[in-house]
């Protein structure tokens, strides 16, 4: 099987499919490393396995650490230490949007998006395929990777306009990285996260999706169709209210439709057509714990209830690679979809 040609997988998402199969993007979420002593027989799996896009992996900013070329290149100022409270979501970077000296010296000091750290040198990137940008953690993520979860969430109500302040920056930053990304390695697409759903709904109203999240999302999808681009969008969860938005606001792609979260048949009745589906396969269950048999008939029910003739849907798993992923249910799901 042969992989997608660069202008397959745009007619994918641009319900203008020209092709038979699939796009298969699982590989982007396995990392041999994850699988322990298990690491270079999956290595050796994966590269004999297709893989439909040929991805740049854009370094943005660490929160308190710079790079060697460029120190303060971070979000806030380098060598602050956080307030560890035991998950990560529970490290708090930024305590008070009161203390305006510390507000004042981080956003005077954020990182610059014309900082040398962010193009690598000798990438090796196959323009045959489409070839995508991507970063992680963008506004809500980022957020609270500053804040700490609990201040973020309650950041919409009791610091507005910090929130707006923040989202500004991070926006403009992103904007600029975007054309210099795709000047520098002529990217089809970027991609970001932003899990802003929880396993039974999302984290805030819509009020809060349209005040705070969606201007910012629509001058990045903006400036990604302005560069030729399309924009991709992970976010966990059950996101159903904010998918009209996001389709309203020209979103390109949406990972994962999380299983047990949303109804996908709802979901691809409801939207299919109108935006591409990356179905991210679940990662939860059926692949820790079922069998091949198991893998197979989920990887065709997400076929059966997505699949358009014109295209927009591509398939990856839901998230990243857990040690205890079995191979040959790996092979299971690559092998029904190449099947299609």
């Amino acid at each position: 099987m042969k992989d997608l040609t660069k202008q397959e997988v745009k007619n994918v998402i641009e319900g203008k499919r020209t092709t038979e199969r699939i796009p298969n993007l699982c590989s982007f979420w396995i990392s041999p490393s994850s699988f322990g002593e298990r690491k270079d027989e999956i290595r050796q799996w994966l590269s004999r396995q297709v893989y439909d896009i040929s991805v740049y992996a854009i370094p943005v900013p660490e929160v308190c650490q710079g790079t060697p070329e460029d120190p303060e290149f971070c979000w806030l100022p380098a060598g602050k230490s956080e307030q560890f409270r035991g998950a990560i979501d529970s490290c708090v970077y930024l305590e008070d949007w009161d203390n305006t000296e510390e507000v004042e010296e981080m956003f005077e000091k954020f990182p610059s998006a014309e900082s040398p750290s962010l193009l690598r040198e000798n990438v090796n990137l196959d323009h045959s395929k489409y070839v995508l940008g991507q970063w992680f953690y963008c506004l809500f993520e980022r957020h609270w990777s500053i804040r700490g979860m609990e201040n973020a969430l309650t950041d919409f109500y009791l610091y507005p306009d910090e929130v707006h302040r923040l989202y500004r920056k991070l926006t403009d930053f992103y904007l600029r990285v975007m054309e210099r990304v795709h000047e520098q390695y002529h990217t089809d697409g970027i991609f970001t996260s932003d899990d802003i759903g929880t396993q039974s709904g999302p984290f805030f109203s819509l009020e809060i999706f349209r005040t705070f999240f969606k201007p910012y999302y629509k001058e990045m999808i903006d400036k990604a169709h302005q560069l030729g681009m399309h924009f991709w969008l992970h976010t966990c969860g059950n996101i159903e209210p904010f998918l009209e938005d996001f389709i309203e606001i020209g979103l390109d792609v949406i990972h994962p439709i999380q299983k047990y979260t949303m109804d996908e048949k709802h979901i691809a009745d409801t939207y299919g057509g109108r935006i591409c589906f990356l179905a991210g396969f679940d990662v939860q269950r059926i692949i820790p714990y079922g069998t091949p048999e198991e893998v197979t008939q989920e990887a065709r029910f997400l076929i059966d209830t997505f699949s358009r003739p014109e295209g927009r849907l591509m398939i990856t798993m839901g998230n990243g690679s857990t040690k205890d992923w079995k191979l040959e249910s790996l092979q299971a799901l690559y092998d029904e979809i190449a099947r299609g």
